[in-house]
């Protein structure tokens, strides 16, 4: 059975034909306009789900990565107050000794307990250093002062801590126990310089703190010690991080983006290709009646 093909068959075939052509040079006039292999869910379904598990794992670095600033930030406020409380117990054994020489006088010794005084109050400002308004010696408080210049001295601290997750299953303890570091009872600096100021008033010998002193002097030293292991693994936890965000752009440029040369070479293809097929058409389509009519 013979089968006639019509002219609007042909002009049909045709016009289908040219619609294809012309949806592919949009489709690349577009990638070339924004660069996005995928605009659309329909497409690549499988790079779409690929793309959403990128961008999920490249949110997960981001807030590691603002979790980490953070931690630096009360790492250093803590690395600062320490070294200074250091300095401070250093001033306070010197000028100890200084008092307890049997050649001070007696206006030497009240000096001597005057500049105790001013060293405690530094301390106890030390003490309560803070960072964005949380103080980092009262753990995980919203005290505003971890240590309240009292009789007796109170420690508005508490036993938690504060943490920060640093990477998937990776946590780091990012402020220090004030309780520890200067103690919360009978005993603490502060009490201990208040007794040697009494001493030397009293004409007392306050060398019998000095061994008190060292003591705590010890305890700032050690706790100064595990803070910067503290920040030397959140370091660490920063280099991997970062290189983990490189790989993961990208995986991420991969799915999503197209390459610029090659996206303006399959244009320029797609474009001589359509002018071609509408050469080609014009050419190939049977004429009409008023053709022949011409």
């Amino acid at each position: 059975m013979l089968t006639r093909v019509t002219n609007q068959t042909l002009m049909m075939s045709a016009q289908r034909n040219l619609a294809v052509n012309k949806t592919d040079l949009a489709r690349l006039q577009d990638q070339a306009t924004d660069l996005k292999a995928i605009r659309r869910p329909s497409d690549n379904p499988s790079g779409t789900a690929a793309s959403l598990q990128v961008r999920a794992q490249q949110a997960a670095t981001a807030q590691y990565e603002r979790n980490i600033d953070n931690g630096r930030g009360w790492l250093a406020s803590i690395d600062t107050a320490l070294s200074n409380a250091t300095d401070i117990l250093r001033r306070v054994k010197d000028i100890t000794l200084q008092g307890s020489s049997g050649t001070v006088s007696a206006a030497g010794r009240e000096g001597i307990a005057l500049e105790l005084e001013g060293l405690r109050k530094d301390l106890l400002g030390q003490a309560n250093a803070s960072f964005m308004g949380r103080n980092v010696f009262a753990g995980n408080t919203n005290a505003g002062s971890a240590f309240i210049d009292a009789a007796p001295l109170v420690f508005n601290g508490t036993d938690s801590s504060v943490n920060r997750r640093v990477a998937d299953g990776t946590t780091v303890r990012v402020d220090a126990d004030g309780a520890t570091v200067f103690g919360a009872g009978p005993g603490n600096a502060f009490d201990l310089i208040e007794t040697i100021v009494r001493d030397l008033r009293s004409s007392a010998d306050p060398s019998i703190h000095l061994a008190a002193i060292d003591e705590r002097m010890h305890t700032v030293i050690t706790q100064h010690a595990e803070v910067g292991s503290r920040d030397a693994q959140i370091l660490r936890a920063q280099e991997v991080n970062m290189q983990q965000q490189g790989a993961l752009e990208a995986q991420r440029t991969e799915i999503e983006d197209v390459d610029m040369g090659r996206a303006f070479l399959e244009l320029q293809l797609q474009q001589r290709n359509y002018s071609a097929a509408l050469a080609v058409t014009a050419k190939v389509l049977p004429q009409s009646l008023m053709d022949f009519l011409r």
